[in-house]
């Protein structure tokens, strides 16, 4: 059974950081590209970011372009997203899962909250 766990987000003033990670059990995470999406109440999932298995490449979407960062410990299968200069519109619920814009697994974790206000 596969078991994603998101961590890291919280509450934070706009210009502020925060680093999520996630934890993968019971998938072969090197082989895969890995990815990040994000909901708001209301609005379907959107995907934020992806790396490749390798880290060799990235994708960020437009609007985290320059500011997000990805990155992965195979070793660790864990995935990594650095979020700098965060915005209020960033806020929501984070989630990873395998491939790029279009998720692989059907399961989710519980992801991880990030609130961006003063």
């Amino acid at each position: 059974e596969v078991h994603l766990a998101e961590s890291g987000g919280g509450l934070v003033e706009p210009g502020g950081s925060l680093r999520l990670s996630c934890i993968v059990d019971g998938f072969p995470f090197a082989n895969y590209a890995m990815s990040w999406h994000r909901q708001t109440p209301g609005e379907p999932r959107e995907f934020v970011a992806t790396i490749s298995s390798g880290s060799s490449s990235t994708f960020y979407i437009d609007s985290v372009k320059g500011r997000f960062t990805l990155d992965r410990d195979n070793a660790r299968n864990t995935l990594y997203l650095q979020m700098n200069n965060l915005k209020p519109e960033d806020t929501g619920v984070y989630y990873c899962n395998a491939g790029g814009r279009v998720a692989v697994l059907d399961s989710w974790g519980q992801g991880t909250q990030v609130t961006v206000s003063s």
